[in-house]
């Protein structure tokens, strides 16, 4: 007999690490949506991670059923804030003072772009703001 490796055993293989890259990914998503969860406290918190570290299977299976409408739920609250923030972000670090704002509408009226009218009118806009 050989000691070879055959052409079923890679397979095998291969579906066995499909299935631990599974497990590992579910683990995590099951592990941060208790973390993210802001309906629970932190002994309820506690509680669900020590079950999911002792008994990681049944943990699983059970945060999964108990909980699971929740988990779509809570990662579009995730994401929400993290798009809210993101925003934000954007809005301070793209914000123009009304002082830069000035100077422009004055070189625009100097340039002769804008009249008197224009200008008073963007003016009191701009210190209105």
């Amino acid at each position: 007999m050989e000691d070879s490796i055959g052409f079923f055993d890679v397979i095998w293989s291969i579906f066995l690490l499909f299935l631990l890259v599974a497990w590992i990914w579910v683990l995590i998503s099951v592990v941060a949506d208790i973390f993210r969860s802001q309906d629970m406290g932190g002994i309820a918190k506690a509680l669900w991670v020590g079950f999911v570290i002792i008994i990681p299977w049944l943990g699983v299976l059970v945060y999964i059923i108990a909980r699971g409408d929740r988990m779509q739920e809570n990662a579009a609250d995730a994401m929400a804030r993290i798009e809210d923030a993101r925003r934000d972000y954007i809005r301070s670090v793209a914000q123009v003072s009304p002082a830069d704002e000035l100077a422009k509408l004055a070189e625009l009226k100097e340039k002769g772009v804008l009249t008197e009218e224009e200008f008073a009118t963007q003016k009191s806009r701009i210190l209105s703001a």
